[in-house]
């Protein structure tokens, strides 16, 4: 089963590597998100109804449902985000920089929120972390793409902790139905109402954001697959795996500079989250 587990966990950091290289590629990448997380909702509404008879009308403890809210509207300020990012810098210190400051923040959270214990190795691997963040902007400096990325960061670490809340008070496939609605329905109204007026790009293609909404859906559905099957401490750093080939497609086929140093410094980073997560 582990090796089942290690295959979904792979398929799907593929498949989030592949949607955040298209929307880095998107002129509009804050509008084509929207429409990628709408056209999924859509598409994703009668599985959950249909699932939700099958199984008997199953129903979530009352305090799940603001959890839902909260994590909904941070997963429109990750959007946001990962957006202004993608569009001030490049994919090879996004991606890595986020999805490892998330890892780290997640360890931090742990602590404060959830009264978890950190042990002398998760201390070890959070300093891995920083140090391939690190590596990731230098020499190159920082630039205006690394406020969102950690912005990014932040929110990453923020909605997955209360998911992890979230999930323990009721059906976990329910629960991220009723999340990713919510994410749908806040991130379209923030597009077409807030950020509006600095929209001037052509509006990308429905066929374009139904396939990173497929591309979301799938990857998402993988993990919680590998999940059922596999401890955290295993599908968590295979997964975060994609860092390293969002890293190489950024230099060497983007043209990003800092081609060693950023690949080392992902490197580094899936090896800090290994260390988290294994321990």
């Amino acid at each position: 089963m582990i090796s089942i587990a290690v295959g979904l966990a792979l398929a799907a950091a593929v498949l989030h590597a592949c949607w955040n290289i298209l929307l880095k590629e998107e002129g509009d990448p804050l509008l084509l998100a929207a429409r990628a997380v709408g056209v999924s909702a859509v598409f994703a509404a009668p599985l959950g109804l249909a699932a939700w008879l099958v199984l008997g009308r199953p129903g979530l403890a009352l305090g799940a449902y603001p959890l839902a809210g909260a994590s909904g509207l941070i997963e429109v300020l990750y959007f946001v985000g990962l957006s202004a990012a993608y569009r001030r810098g490049d994919i090879s210190l996004v991606y890595p920089t986020a999805r490892g400051g998330a890892a780290a923040l997640a360890v931090v959270a742990g602590i404060v929120l959830l009264r978890e214990s950190l042990h002398p190795a998760e201390l070890v691997g959070v300093v891995v972390l920083v140090l391939g963040m690190w590596l990731v902007r230098s020499p190159l400096g920082s630039g205006p793409a690394m406020r969102p990325a950690l912005l990014t960061a932040v929110c990453i670490a923020a909605y997955t902790t209360l998911d992890r809340i979230g999930v323990r008070l009721g059906p976990a496939w329910l629960y991220g139905w009723i999340l990713w609605t919510i994410t749908a329905v806040l991130l379209t109204g923030w597009v077409h109402i807030a950020a509006k007026p600095a929209r001037s790009e052509e509006s990308p293609s429905i066929g374009r954001a139904a396939a990173i909404g497929v591309l979301m859906t799938v990857a998402y559905l993988l993990v919680l697959l590998a999940l059922a099957v596999a401890p955290l401490t295993i599908v968590a750093p295979v997964r975060e795996s994609a860092v390293v080939g969002v890293a190489a497609w950024g230099v060497w086929r983007l043209g990003e500079p800092g081609a060693r140093v950023r690949l080392v410094g992902s490197l580094i980073i899936l090896a800090g989250i290994t260390v988290v997560a294994v321990t």
